[in-house]
């Protein structure tokens, strides 16, 4: 299956249509990316400049897969031109080039989560990590409904929120001094800065002349104003997005965007994308029915020219360990052709379920069967944050210009410099147009910064520089690793590790990473012996510092993964947006799809979103699908009635289809092994 050799009458509407506002109602599978890339083809011969065209989205994948396809359509020149990116990206443009009208210098720092959690461990003075990422959560969802702090308390609904709200006020307060935003500030501040400053607004509207958004379902309050200022009213932009997959609503995504945009723009233009290129008839079917129970903002209905194909399949199983087997069996039934569909890879296959904790027991089946298989956002080794700590160390070492490394650096673990020296330091460090490192030994300095604090800050400098030297002068894996422990020692992190954490296993856990990854620096410095071939040579040898400046190499590797043909595993919200010839939805129970946890009330509002995630999962699927439920499932340390989703009876499956016999599946398996075997005679 694959897209139209050519676009569809409602896709070439939606292409041509320039004269004012437009919603594109892409259902899944429907070709959306297609109608997007055709589009700025269209806009451009219609006498836009490729500048003047903005295309956003949610990923960076999805950006370069966009780009791609436009290279393909108006040349690598154009689409070099170009606009293409995420919200983050878009919002970092703007700031780079107008960031000083709103105070922030030229090279203001980014914060990744781990750093922003640091600062809201300090500002609200706490070492319960648990803590610190609630204000954290917390805090991000008002700035993305773009509250400030003192919004945020005047909201504050008990009080965790109110204080919350208090630390989000010392936060705000830290990051303005240190001259650097968070995540969600790179959407915030660029709507302050346009909803603000008259002439930066009427140079962007007037630099970015027309608009695409894709994914609009997924844009959250701040994003839905960013865009209104952006297109103005002029107004021209076209929205691409599905009501029916609107299921980030948990972090801040609102549905009532799309119920916006009638409103604001009463002359709006409505196209609805319903023939899809993906799964067949009996998918389709099973999806449109589970997603009729939802209330309707615009009627869609989703239809193919593929068949009915095989039905839905119902599997109905003991618990969690049989459920994991018979999924490794269908997989395994499928791929050797025991069934009407044709063999497959193991990449055609994908395991989708609800909640992270799901993962860990098809795990353990896949090993079992020599499956291989790779666990889709499954968090890498060095996204940890001990790992990121000791990196920031080496990327300030390598590049001292480095302003996030150098606040990482110069706080974990403290050093008894504060906030109010470091926020001093940021000031000092904008108004004279120097990294923080090169401020430290600035002699007028101490025109901003206090004699002792100056102390603090030259020992820490010195220390860095001395930490570069020996790093530079230490070569070959044995000298290498007594170095590092001694950097390890001289920091205080191990001790740093504990005090942080609640419980000595998680610590010594986090430690035990840091060892590996000493052990790993270690080895690529090289100089141990290696044979291969019968022949034995010596690995090269490299310093320390060598190994650091190759840092930003090394973390690309560790997202790269390794073999493309796996199993994926993924929780359903990471599937969106992908699709696979052969899926099973996993644990579709009460209690998991939809989730509800026992203090929870399953409010109209949250089931319609857990009905929205199950029509995600059955339109990731393009020639199978199967349905997995428990008659027992584990919660906590004890096992409890499995109940079916009420998802399953909305699907309305063939009663006479739907459930797969597993006579019939081994029937079927025996008679693929007696094949092999006799192939494997012949031979």
């Amino acid at each position: 299956m694959s897209a139209p050799p050519s676009l569809n009458p409602a896709q070439l509407e939606a292409v041509h249509y320039l004269q004012g506002p437009c919603l594109v109602l892409a259902g899944a599978g429907s070709g959306k990316t297609r109608v997007i890339t055709h589009k700025i083809a269209r806009l451009l011969q219609a006498g836009y400049e490729p500048g003047q065209i903005a295309a956003i989205t949610f990923t960076n994948k999805a950006s370069e897969e966009m780009r791609e396809r436009a290279k393909g359509l108006v040349g690598p020149r154009a689409a070099k031109q170009l606009v293409i990116s995420t919200f983050h990206s878009l919002g970092v443009r703007l700031l780079r080039s107008d960031g000083a009208r709103l105070g922030l210098k030229d090279k203001f720092s980014i914060l990744d989560s781990d750093d922003v959690l640091g600062i809201l461990r300090d500002a609200g003075s706490t070492t319960d990590a648990k803590l610190a990422r609630s204000w954290q959560w917390t805090i991000s969802l008002w700035k993305n409904q773009g509250f400030n702090s003192d919004q945020a308390e005047a909201a504050a609904q008990n009080d965790n929120e109110r204080v919350a709200a208090r630390v989000m006020r010392l936060y705000e307060e830290r990051l303005a001094a240190y001259q650097a935003v968070d995540f969600d500030d790179l959407i915030s501040q660029p709507l302050k800065l346009l909803q603000r400053d008259a002439e930066v607004r009427a140079k962007w509207q007037d630099t970015l002349r027309y608009v695409l958004v894709d994914e609009y379902q997924d844009t959250n309050a701040v994003q839905y104003e960013l865009l209104k200022v952006l297109v103005g009213e002029r107004a021209m932009f076209t929205a691409v997005g599905d009501d029916d997959q609107s299921i980030y609503g948990w972090r801040g995504a609102t549905i009532e965007n799309l119920k916006r945009l009638p409103q604001e723009y009463p002359q709006l233009k409505v196209i609805p994308l319903e023939q899809n290129y993906r799964s067949t008839g009996s998918i389709l079917r099973a999806a449109n029915n589970v997603i009729a129970a939802n209330p309707k903002i615009f009627e869609k209905k989703l239809w193919s020219e593929y068949g009915d194909g095989e039905p839905v399949r119902l599997v109905e199983c003991d618990n969690e360990e049989h459920e994991a087997e018979r999924a490794v069996a269908r997989i395994q039934s499928i791929r050797g052709g025991a069934t009407t569909q044709a063999p497959a890879e193991w990449s055609d296959f994908a395991l989708l379920y609800r909640a992270n904790h799901q993962a860990r027991v098809l795990e353990q089946a896949l090993r079992k069967a020599n499956i291989p298989y790779k666990v889709s956002g499954g968090q890498s080794f060095f996204d940890r944050a001990e790992i990121k700590d000791l990196c920031g160390w080496l990327r300030l070492l390598v590049n001292n210009d480095d302003d996030p490394a150098f606040l990482r650096a110069v706080t974990t673990p403290k050093r008894g410099i504060g906030h109010q020296t470091l926020g001093q330091l940021g000031e000092f460090s904008a108004k004279w147009k120097v990294s923080l490192f090169e401020a430290l030994f600035a002699d007028s300095l101490s025109t901003a910064v206090s004699a002792r604090a100056i102390g603090s800050l030259h020992e820490f400098g010195r220390y860095v520089n001395d930490l570069e030297y020996r790093f530079r002068h230490t070569v070959g894996a044995e000298a290498a690793k007594p170095v590092l422990m001694e950097w390890l020692k001289e920091i205080g992190y191990e001790q740093h590790l504990y005090d942080g954490e609640e419980n000595e296993k998680a610590a010594a856990n986090r430690w035990q990473n840091v060892m590996d990854f000493i052990d790993w620096i270690a080895r690529r410095c090289g100089g141990e012996l290696e044979t291969e071939g019968g022949v034995t040579s010596e690995t090269e040898r490299k310093s320390v510092l060598d190994v650091a400046q190759t840092i930003s190499v090394i973390l690309s590797l560790a997202e790269r993964g390794g073999d493309p043909n796996v199993v994926t595993l993924s929780t359903l919200h990471a599937s969106k947006g992908l699709e696979w010839p052969h899926v099973v939805l996993m644990g579709v129970n009460e209690g998991l799809l939809p989730f509800k946890s026992d203090d929870e009330e399953m409010t109209a509002h949250r089931l319609e979103e857990e009905r929205r995630l199950m029509y995600v999962g059955i339109t990731r699927a393009r020639q199978t699908l199967a349905v997995s439920t428990l008659k027992r499932r584990k919660k906590g340390r004890e096992f409890v009635q499995g109940i079916p989703s009420r998802f399953i009876h909305e699907m309305k499956l063939d009663e006479k289809t739907m459930k797969e016999d597993p006579r019939e599946k081994l029937k079927a398996l025996r008679a693929e092994f007696a094949k092999r075997a006799a192939q494997a005679k012949v031979a």
